[in-house]
Parts: C-alpha cells; sequence; structure tokens
C-alpha cells in the first residue's frame, strides 16, 4: 500500500474516532457526528482497503479512488441530512463493489458460496464484498421510505440502523484474512467446522438483522447467542490451526476482542427488553460495544489486510496489541464522558494506528523472535 493511501486512511480513521466525541462540543440536538463517525471508519476506509486488497494492486485503483470519493460524498450528505444525493449515491457505491467482485471471482451469481471445494477464507471475501453491496442498495431504500415514502413504519427501518450493515463486511473480510492463515491441509472434522462457521455467522448475522427490525427479544438473545458460541469456535480453530505468522498474534487479539463485542450485545440485548429499562443507565455498556466492535474487532482485521505483504513488520507486537487494549476498552469509553480524556483517546488511537500503518517490513529477527515466545507459545 503506497504512502499516501496509508496517511489518507489514516487521516479518515483518526477523524472517524474524533467525530466520535465531538458531542463534548457540540450538542447532538445542534449537530449529531454519530452517522460521520461510523461511516468514516466503516464505509469510507473499511470499503477503500476492501476494494483494495481484493484488486492487490501497488496503488489505490481509479475504482477504489471513486469509491473513496463517493463514499465520503455519502457520509457528509447523510450527516448533513441532504437525502437526495444519497438515494443516488450509495447505488454507484454498489455498482462499483459488484464490478470489482465480479472481476475478482469471476461471475455475477456467488455460485462458489455454495461450493464445497471453494476456500472458506475465500467465501468470507466474497460475501463481504457482496454484503457491502446489498447493504448500500438497502440502505438507499430505507432513506426512501423513511424519508419520502413512508410506506412502512417500523421503528428500526432507517438509516441509523445501517450502520450495522456497513459494519458486517468488514469482519467478514476480516474473517477472510484469520481463515486464510490456518493450516490449508486440516483433517476432515476440522473442514466441517470451517464451513460450519462460515454459514453460522453468515446467516446469523442477516436473521438477526430481521430480528432487530422486528424487535422480537427471545429470538434476538438465541440467534447472539449463537454468534457468540460460533465466535468461540473461530477462536478455537484459530489457535489450534493458525499459521505461526506475526499476523496470528493481531487477528488473535482481534477476535477476542470480538468475543467481548459478543457478550457486551447480548448483556444490552436483555437490559433493553427488561422491564427497568433506562437508555441513560445503559449507554456505557452500548458504548463500550460499539468501540470494542470497530476500533478493536474490526480494525485488527482492516490492518492485516491493509498490510498484506508487509509482515513481518518491525515492532514488538505484545506492546502494540496491549496499546489497542488500553485505547479501546480503558481510554474511549471513558473518553465519551470527559473532554480531557477523549483528548487522550484520540492521541493515542492516532498513535497506534500510525505504527501499524507506517512501521516498514525491513524486520528485526530478534523482535520476532522474542513476540513468537510471548504470542505464539502454544500450538499454531
Amino acid at each position: 500500500m503506497s504512502s499516501q493511501l496509508k496517511a489518507t486512511i489514516w487521516l479518515i480513521m483518526t477523524t472517524a474516532l474524533t467525530c466520535g466525541f465531538l458531542h463534548h462540543l457540540f450538542p447532538p440536538a445542534v449537530l449529531n457526528f454519530e452517522r460521520l463517525h461510523i461511516f468514516l471508519f466503516n464505509l469510507c476506509s473499511g470499503g477503500t482497503l476492501l476494494i483494495h486488497f481484493t484488486e492487490n494492486r501497488g496503488e489505490l485503483s481509479l475504482s477504489g479512488r471513486l469509491f473513496l470519493l463517493l463514499s465520503l460524498t455519502f457520509a457528509f450528505c447523510a450527516f448533513m441530512h441532504w437525502y437526495r444525493p444519497t438515494l443516488v449515491i450509495p447505488l454507484l457505491l454498489a455498482v462499483i463493489i459488484e464490478r470489482v467482485r465480479i472481476a475478482h471471482f469471476g461471475s455475477c451469481l456467488p455460485k462458489k458460496l455454495f461450493q464445497r471445494r471453494e476456500p472458506t477464507a475465500a467465501k468470507f471475501h466474497q460475501a463481504a464484498l457482496l454484503c457491502l453491496s446489498l447493504g448500500l442498495v438497502i440502505s438507499s431504500l430505507a432513506i426512501l421510505n423513511g424519508e419520502f415514502g413512508h410506506w412502512l413504519t417500523l421503528e428500526k427501518l432507517r438509516l441509523d440502523t445501517f450502520f450495522l450493515g456497513f459494519s458486517f463486511p468488514i469482519s467478514l473480510i476480516s474473517m477472510s484474512a484469520i481463515f486464510a492463515l490456518m493450516q490449508p491441509h486440516a483433517e476432515p472434522r476440522t473442514g466441517f467446522y470451517k464451513s460450519l462457521s462460515f454459514w453460522l455467522i453468515n446467516l446469523g448475522v442477516i436473521i438477526f438483522f430481521l430480528f432487530i427490525l422486528a424487535e422480537w427479544f427471545l429470538p434476538q438473545v438465541a440467534i447472539a447467542t449463537t454468534l457468540f458460541f460460533t465466535v468461540l469456535l473461530v477462536l478455537y480453530l484459530y489457535w489450534r490451526e493458525g499459521i505461526r505468522l506475526q499476523e496470528k498474534a493481531f487477528l488473535t487479539s482481534g477476535i477476542v476482542f470480538l468475543v467481548v463485542t459478543s457478550i457486551t450485545g447480548i448483556l444490552y440485548i436483555l437490559l433493553a427488553f427488561s422491564p427497568t429499562y433506562d437508555p441513560a443507565k445503559t449507554l456505557p455498556l452500548l458504548r463500550l460495544h460499539a468501540f470494542t466492535a470497530l476500533y478493536g474487532w474490526n480494525l485488527s482485521g482492516l490492518v492485516v489486510i491493509s498490510r498484506r505483504g508487509d509482515f513481518p513488520i518491525r515492532l514488538h507486537s505484545r506492546w502494540v496489541i496491549l496499546l489497542h487494549w488500553f485505547t479501546v476498552l480503558i481510554l474511549c469509553p471513558l473518553g465519551y464522558y470527559s473532554p480531557p480524556v477523549a483528548v487522550l483517546a484520540v492521541l493515542c488511537y492516532g498513535w497506534l494506528l500510525a505504527i501499524l500503518l507506517f512501521n516498514d517490513g525491513r524486520v528485526d529477527d530478534g523482535v520476532v523472535a522474542a513476540d513468537d515466545r510471548i504470542l505464539h507459545g502454544g500450538r499454531g
């Protein structure tokens, strides 16, 4: 990845987190930066990196540049509540994604998702692209219904709910990176577990999203619990079958972030449907859930796909991962309530991103050996 693209991604991602704390300066009733906070990270940065990873070029292609420009425009228009442009821009973005997907996988129909011989990593990769294009189309339809047509009156059927739709493709490409770094010659039972994980994650999230729209309590709990155990299965498979590379440390840390995200998500559902539900009291849990999902789990995967071919990188994985956890689990949730801590969170996050994006690949063998003893002491 070029230095210019790294600098662009660093700026967008740092701006995304900063927007998450701007309620300290601007009351949400005046300017609500929540949409920018989510869109800049998931759609603009994540979508652009997904295209760059799929095309596997040194420089960002014309498709990637168009996607980045249009996604930034879409994020700004959604933030400003200029809804007419947001009806068209997602459709253009979906066309770009589909062109990239078809060029890479060679078929308009995603037939390879159903082929047993297709590697699980490739299935997750194609599913990530397909999910992003579908999410963009559905977001346009949600805006059309919510702002103009008013045909359906579901409480959750609005643009803000589709923040989830832009996060899921990043989760899927992170899963693709995880399964790509597993042993290629696994026993038949392991192959079954890999395929099971793919379908449980994809179908589980789709069904879970439908239950959110319908506001059904028990089905949400059941699906969220199923997804939690599926994440544990992925963690087990990766710890057992993962190839001993520096990337394994970051991706393992990312899966643990996802475990935390799953637990906080289940807890939030239980509290949200309880008779004594108070949004103000559950907000800290919701903020913790959002920060661990975006800047913990999703960031781990995006860093690995953005530095493909650069690993091993000259850095001490243990200290970088500790900085990551301290920033996401401590500073970010506290910064939501304290302006000074918010400033510290952005500074630490920017520093972390700079390390992960710009540290070169001329690795020190002693650094890698130390990281291997600390982080890969178990079975690869």
